[in-house]
């Protein structure tokens, strides 16, 4: 059994899998298509991060590979319904790492009010400058949520402790926590807000959010955040609200190209401007948040591998199981009428009792989970014969 672990991911994952038996390889960057696709020859397991795509091809080229792992929160660099549509469970970490990014975006908040960077480079140059221009408190100011899911509703609570006025928008109809306000528009919280902070999700919805229109809605001297996704904003338009003073500065963790490895050389039209804070796309990246990350998500594709569960996989239905009672015969098919009573013909014919079965159906797939305390010879071929399946395994 191999593992393949890319972009560096915590020595945390590589110690679980090798643990459950996994022979992990490991690589410091990430792959293109080409390289995923030889690299995975014999791979059960894949781990990747945010730089690695999982393309249509390489799922359907993967025919050793059970599932992957994206070691992030993000889903969008994995072609999620083709992973599907080849019986291939794909599972990330939605939760790990938000109180890294969230602290993150605070601290930017306050340097940003501050003009830190710009305070610290004229000191490492020589020059005293001890001037209040330009420095404010953040308390009583407001924050504009642009999201409001595990990362904006926690910065939400955290900036409302630093004495700021939080609003949200958010497509979604979301609980306000604390006394933070939801408003109706993206237009309004531009309006309305004296820092704007993105924390969408990538999905296609959200390409291009922030381009010159929306920089120019924004109060005059305003600052902007993006630690969420690199293609919601556009650097140009961003870099020329800034040079004119529009802004009064910016913060930005993801951008629409980064570097495939560490080291690699990078430019942005933002670089060398003032009270621009960039990062390396490290809003996630503390031990902490990135142990975790390690175990949850190793936990997740041995669980899958080990005991059928899709609890939390972002592209299969999800089954929670039991423990399990004989014979475990897993089921992945496409959602067409007839495969379930095909299924309950074939374990009726192999006179098979039945201990435990769930199924569950996305628009597009079904997984059904049956453990058989007897059965006769030949079962599993029999349920790939059914028309619709995609994929059989059988746990023992």
């Amino acid at each position: 059994m191999k593992a393949l672990l890319l972009e560096n991911i915590h020595p945390e994952a590589t110690r679980i899998l090798s643990e459950a038996g996994y022979e992990v390889e490991n690589r410091r960057g990430a792959l293109n298509e080409a390289e995923l696709i030889d690299a995975l020859d014999g791979v059960s397991l894949l781990g990747i991060r945010s730089r690695t795509q999982i393309t249509e091809k390489v799922f359907t080229s993967a025919k050793d590979l059970q599932a992957a792992g994206a070691f992030c929160i993000g889903t969008n660099q994995i072609d999620l319904e083709a992973g599907a549509r080849q019986g291939i469970a794909c599972f990330n970490a939605p939760y790990s790492n938000t109180r890294s990014v969230v602290e993150l975006a605070m601290a930017e908040i306050v340097a940003l009010a501050r003009h830190l960077t710009d305070k610290n480079k004229q000191m490492h140059d020589g020059l005293w400058d001890k001037s209040a221009t330009g420095s404010h408190e953040v308390r009583g100011r407001t924050l504009g949520l642009v999201g409001y899911g595990n990362i904006g509703s926690q910065l939400s609570v955290l900036a409302e402790a630093f004495g700021m006025k939080v609003l949200f928008f958010d497509v979604v109809d979301k609980l306000a926590l604390g006394n933070a306000q939801r408003v109706d528009s993206l237009d309004e919280l531009l309006a309305r807000a004296e820092t704007i902070s993105v924390h969408v999700d990538g999905r296609e919805e959200n390409a291009d959010l922030f381009g010159a229109a929306e920089f120019a809605k924004m109060r005059p001297r305003s600052l902007f955040l993006n630690l969420s996704r690199g293609f919601v904003f556009d650097p140009s338009a961003l870099a020329a609200a800034i040079r004119s003073g529009h802004l009064a500065g910016a913060s930005v963790d993801v951008y629409p190209s980064e570097p495939k490895s560490a080291g690699n050389p990078f430019t942005s039209e933002l670089q060398g401007l003032p009270n621009v804070i960039l990062t390396p796309h490290i809003g996630g990246s503390t031990k902490e948040a990135q142990v975790d990350i390690g175990r949850f998500v190793a936990g997740k594709l041995l669980d899958y591998v080990h005991t059928g569960s899709t609890v939390m996989s972002v592209n299969l239905p999800q089954v929670q199981v039991p423990a399990q009672q004989g014979t475990r015969v897993l089921h992945i098919h496409r959602n067409i009428p007839g495969v379930l009573a095909r299924l309950t013909q074939s374990l009726s014919s192999h006179e098979a009792n039945i201990a435990f079965q769930a199924l569950n159906t996305t628009s597009e797939v079904g997984y059904v989970v049956t453990d058989v305390t007897s059965a006769r010879p030949g079962l599993v071929e029999e349920l790939m014969e059914i028309p619709g399946t995609i994929r059989v395994r059988r746990l023992d």
